[in-house]
């Protein structure tokens, strides 16, 4: 099984790990390769991301401008477009946003290639700011850091909201993810170092999640106050609201 990084070596390891893993998205798993991720999704998985969307979906109204991090080839944009006023989509992949922008439920979007961890948008620009399918992990990205560039961009009484993993959901996605090492999408799974939580492939590639009580955490750390909610025993959200700013 795997074991806690509590030992020097093991920091270095898990730094070299999130480069790798923010490649993999970048690169290995972009554009048509992502979209082939869902495609070989069990039914349990097709569920959940189902109901994770229309949960994301639910949470933003029609006079809202929107932030999505982490778009991909905008397979969340298309469910959330209708829905709200305007909506803005951020990759580090090219090739995601060239197979984003060949889309016709897009064409009313905004999409640009952009560094999470440093977004080009002038404070409380965004009613909300979104980004689920576990990105806090799969950004492999400092997540407070990541957590507080969104709450920048987010105006006062508007919504951050990111989702994680929920704890239950564990045999569903790692299934899942045998289906997607099966198709040559991701690295043979590493059982023997898989666990808690944590996918490891033999080729590097690592998938964390988030706890509700890490949530809480990161939150706590940023003076505000999260709303944990878990949807349909597969996704695990938090929300939070922006307070209003010291003038």
């Amino acid at each position: 099984m795997r074991r806690p990084l509590d030992e020097p070596g093991d920091t270095v390891l898990h730094q070299r790990s999130a480069r790798l893993h923010r490649g993999y998205y970048s690169e290995n798993l972009a554009a048509e390769r992502l979209q082939r991720c869902y495609d070989v999704a069990p039914p349990a998985a097709r569920e959940y991301l189902e109901a994770e969307v229309a949960f994301a979906a639910s949470r933003v109204g029609r006079d809202d401008v929107v932030l999505e991090l982490g778009c991909g080839y905008g397979r969340v944009m298309k469910e959330l477009a209708p829905g709200v006023r305007s909506l803005v989509g951020i990759d580090n992949s090219l090739a995601s946003l060239r197979m984003a922008r060949r889309n016709p439920a897009l064409a009313a979007t905004h999409l640009t290639a952009m560094n999470a961890l440093h977004l080009g948008f002038r404070n409380e620009t965004f009613d909300a700011v979104i980004c689920i399918q576990n990105g806090i992990s799969a950004f492999g990205v400092d997540r407070t850091a990541l957590l507080t560039e969104a709450a920048r961009v987010t105006r006062a009484g508007g919504l951050v909201l990111f989702s994680s993993y929920a704890e239950s959901f564990w045999p569903e996605r790692l299934a899942w993810f045998e289906a997607q090492a099966t198709h040559g999408l991701i690295g043979e799974i590493d059982h023997d170092a898989t666990g808690g939580g944590v996918i490891v492939c033999k080729d590097g590639f690592r998938a964390a999640t988030v706890r509700s009580d890490e949530f809480r955490d990161l939150a706590d750390r940023m003076g505000l106050v999260p709303r944990i909610v878990e949807v349909a025993r597969s996704s695990l959200f938090c929300e939070m609201t922006i307070p209003e700013r010291a003038a």
